[in-house]
């Protein structure tokens, strides 16, 4: 494995290592309530919420679960956007020692029951546009209490008002955010009639599981990621030394990404609560909502993805308004275009810099230091307290020297403890010494920097997202007329990935691609769904008869 020379390109003040405490996620909450009790934690559309409110809702949302049954080691599935309710939601459940389970609110009935069935929730905490679809499968899972979350209940008063007038603009608004959902219970009578928890109740402790994160790892099939609340707390801690000239209490963090994806959760749920900033959090990402944001609330530290930051910037700089308050971006889940980054230093006059992960390491092992000392096109030096080797993919016993390539490991307290429920993927992937190994393949220079220059994994990741192939091509499998599909991620302009799928029509038949896409969208998530289908007489096979994956791609790429 490699030594550590990498600590000397360190942005100035940031330590080789981190002493994480014997703490769980409540206790970091719990200080952040106790020092900035009078700070807004939370913006929502101009709607506020300080420390104190945060601390007093999570107290009582706590004893309405428990009133509901909700007990130590419990999972507890929350499906919801991004709102102050599922910040609540999250801190309620750990609270208790039970653990959440974090869905896609836009997931379709099909997707959120593979899920469900797996890590069996007993209770979800649900957007009420979403009850339905759980609804649809619960009898195929052990979901018993579906708790409703009208997200419009944490708008301020006059937005409240303004989506009853009776215009078809109001109506259009308030449809987009919220539903009847009739056989649930309600978040917030629930949370509003709940007299706190007691101080005194037993807290989880620094070992216990907080999260169940489902993810495909490295090969694909989704599978609970199971971290404790020591992993998130210290990949939280990490990254708060990062960027060493962050203020606790000063700070404005934009929760653009997802709380339900592993990066959203870890640098807006735990990062930011943990330095005191205040969240401003957005269902869904909007261009005109962020800007509109700037004015209200500045941003000073963004993490985000690389199409958002180039849509940003460009949006920013033609209709002039500023993003100088955003001292620090930090960008992930996909590759960050050496060109996006000149483009959002131009316009912001901050740092962009590049960092990576899986949502088996919490998610973040490495990043591009925040100085001058950056390099562009590379995912940096491993963070503080973490190590890395590089290894042959099909030894991970042999080293690889610096300059050579090789399947990157990774060790760290922010590591994960396993799959739930899975000993054997488990073992695939967590050597007995603590390394995980990332399935990518990648060389590292005598700096330490590493650069990313392949994938043995088949994952597509685009806008972010996982997407897993054999997923996709399940669903384009039950399009009438297909009778085979490949599906795989193809480059796009701006340096990340699309989901473009090869299918084979069934004997006579004559396939519209068009109608095939529009098809599949009956069982895959919007992000899911090709953005091109291609029909071809036959997909490439192994003598085993495994498609060829990379021979599609390879093709589609010439095609």
């Amino acid at each position: 494995m490699t030594d550590s020379p990498w600590t000397k390109n360190y942005a100035p003040g940031v330590p080789a290592t981190v002493d994480i405490p014997d703490h769980s996620l409540v206790d970091l909450l719990d200080a952040s309530v106790e020092r900035f009790g009078g700070h807004v934690a939370l913006d929502f559309y101009g709607g506020t919420t300080t420390y104190a409110e945060l601390g007093e809702q999570v107290a009582k949302a706590a004893r309405a679960l428990h009133d509901l049954g909700v007990q130590a080691g419990d999972r507890v599935a929350i499906i919801l956007p991004n709102c102050p309710q599922h910040v609540v939601a999250f801190y309620a459940v750990l609270r208790l020692g039970a653990v959440v389970v974090e869905h896609n609110p836009l997931y379709t009935p099909e997707e959120l029951q593979v899920q469900l069935a797996d890590h069996g929730a007993r209770l979800a905490i649900v957007w009420d546009k979403a009850v339905p679809a759980v609804q649809q499968v619960a009898d195929r899972t052990k979901v018993e209490t579906v708790v409703a979350v009208d997200l419009t209940t944490a708008l301020p008063r006059l937005k409240q008002l303004m989506l009853r007038l009776p215009v078809p603009s109001a109506r259009a608004a308030r449809s987009a955010m919220t539903a009847p959902a009739p056989g649930s219970l309600s978040w917030g009578r629930l949370v509003a009639s709940s007299a706190p928890l007691d101080a005194a109740w037993p807290g989880p402790a620094s070992t216990d599981v907080a999260l169940l994160q489902y993810t495909g790892g490295t090969t694909g099939t989704p599978k609970g990621a199971i971290l404790t609340h020591r992993n998130l707390l210290a990949n939280a801690l990490q990254g708060r030394a990062w960027v060493p000239g962050l203020v606790d209490g000063e700070e404005t963090v934009y929760a653009v990404l997802p709380l339900f994806h592993a990066y959203g959760l870890t640098l807006c749920l735990t990062f930011a609560m943990g330095i005191g900033a205040t969240l401003v959090l957005f269902p869904r990402f909007d261009v005109d909502q962020v800007l509109e944001a700037m004015g209200r609330r500045p941003a000073t530290f963004l993490p985000a993805v690389p199409p958002i930051y180039q849509a940003l910037a460009a949006a920013a700089r033609d209709r002039g308004v500023p993003l100088t308050s955003v001292r620090v971006g930090l960008s992930g889940a996909m590759a960050l275009p050496v060109e996006t980054v000149g483009l959002w230093e131009e316009v912001s006059g901050g740092l962009l810099v590049e960092g990576y992960g899986m949502t088996e390491s919490s998610p973040i092992t490495m990043g591009n230091p925040a100085s001058s000392g950056r390099r562009p096109g590379t995912i940096g030096v491993p963070f503080p307290s973490t190590e890395m080797g590089v290894v042959d993919p099909e030894d991970p016993t042999v080293d690889r020297p610096s300059g050579e390539r090789g399947e990157l490991l990774v060790r760290g307290p922010q590591v994960f403890s396993g799959y739930w429920q899975q000993p054997g993927e488990t073992e695939r992937v967590l050597l007995p010494d603590g390394w995980l190994r990332t399935g990518d393949v990648v060389v590292v220079d005598d700096d330490g920097f590493v650069t990313v220059v392949d994938r043995i994994k088949e994952l597509i990741i685009t806008g972010g997202f996982n997407v897993y192939p054999s997923e996709v091509e399940a669903a384009l499998r039950r399009v009438d007329g297909v009778l085979d599909a490949a599906a795989v991620g193809m480059p796009t302009e701006a340096g990340g990935e699309e989901v473009v799928a090869a299918v084979v029509a069934e004997p006579g038949v004559g396939l519209d691609p068009d109608a095939v896409r529009l098809a599949s969208r009956e069982h895959l998530a919007g992000y899911k769904v090709p953005r091109r289908v291609v029909v071809v007489d036959e997909l490439p096979r192994s003598l085993i008869g495994k498609v060829l994956r990379r021979q599609v791609r390879d093709a589609l790429l010439v095609g």
